[in-house]
């Protein structure tokens, strides 16, 4: 990374951090290391040996794959608005969208629906993405609903069978697709996602704009609130600019019992697919069980695909000093 490139990425972070402390946010520095892993299926964690005093073998520790759980125990304890800006690990296929080690931008607002969070997230982003003299990006909110009627001319997905998402791609033009269950309805709609939906979202009129895809199914909630007015939905939302996913977000879960239970879904989910069983975080369960978590939102953003699309980069290697492969 020549000089200038290294500027530019350090003008990004003092630009990310002043408008937090603009709202009185608070910088947290959680860490990296934790004796519990995440359950999800979907996330894979890098793991460590560390010779723990008064241990006799090395101990297994997990590098985080986001702050979220040390966040959220700090909330529980009082912290207030606060913001992590730091490396994170998700073990995946290296591709120019994801690099093993990357920077991760985490915050939580009390208070906030979901719809104000998405809000916030927009005005950061406009900033950061209308630089030299560039037009501010326009702003879509699309439900998951909609953008399987706008984009996959599905009318209910929530109805819709595996048989119609396996129409949907063949019309869509995708490759056939090998070694799926032709039942797995779940996962059929998830590749009608990814393939057909997800490479139009960001986009309006050949231009790049914001588009937040809100009210995921209920079955992908992860640690979202599901929404009181329709047990279908959860209150989780993913932002999108150019068909590039920017961020994730919830308005977040409260309830110990429904976290401890969703943990073990995924444990039970993780067991089925064939996964090493992961230890759940008891620090975080105890912290929600003596001081429920705060009514807040909460949102995570992928600071190296934010400093691609702000600088036209078509790999997010090239706006990072050193990918996996040179150090």
């Amino acid at each position: 990374m020549n000089r200038d490139m290294l500027i530019k990425r350090s003008q990004l972070l003092q630009q990310l951090r002043a408008f937090f402390y603009a709202h009185s946010v608070i910088e947290v520095d959680t860490p990296m290391l934790s004796s519990a892993g995440v359950p999800d299926c979907h996330l894979h964690a890098l793991t460590t040996q560390v010779q723990v005093s008064g241990q006799r073998e090395p101990q297994t520790y997990y590098l985080q794959t986001s702050p979220e759980y040390p966040m959220k125990r700090l909330l529980c304890q009082g912290s207030g608005d606060i913001f992590y800006l730091g490396k994170v690990f998700r073990q995946d296929a290296l591709s120019p969208r994801h690099q093993v080690e990357f920077v991760m931008l985490e915050w939580y607002r009390l208070g906030f629906s979901m719809f104000e969070l998405m809000a916030e997230v927009a005005t950061l982003v406009q900033q950061v993405l209308s630089v030299n003299s560039s037009p501010i990006l326009t702003v879509e909110q699309i439900s998951y609903q909609q953008a399987f009627v706008q984009h996959a001319n599905i009318e209910n997905i929530f109805t819709a069978t595996a048989e119609q998402c396996q129409q949907c791609l063949a019309t869509h033009g995708i490759a056939e697709i090998v070694g799926v269950d032709q039942n797995d309805k779940a996962l059929w709609e998830q590749l009608v996602l990814t393939e057909v939906i997800e490479p139009n979202l960001g986009v309006q009129n050949g231009q790049p704009c914001l588009t937040f895809l809100y009210h995921y199914p209920a079955s992908q909630a992860a640690l979202a609130q599901v929404a009181a007015n329709n047990p279908e939905v959860a209150e989780r939302f993913e932002l999108f600019v150019n068909g590039i996913e920017l961020a994730n977000g919830y308005h977040e879960l409260a309830d110990v019992q429904q976290y401890r239970a969703r943990f073990e879904d995924s444990l039970r989910e993780r067991k089925l697919l064939g996964y090493a069983s992961i230890p759940l975080d008891e620090n975080l369960l105890l912290a929600l069980k003596q001081q429920p978590l705060p009514d807040c939102s909460g949102v995570a953003l992928g600071v190296d695909r934010l400093f691609a699309l702000q600088q036209g980069l078509d790999n997010i290697e090239k706006g990072i000093a050193f990918g996996l492969r040179k150090v």
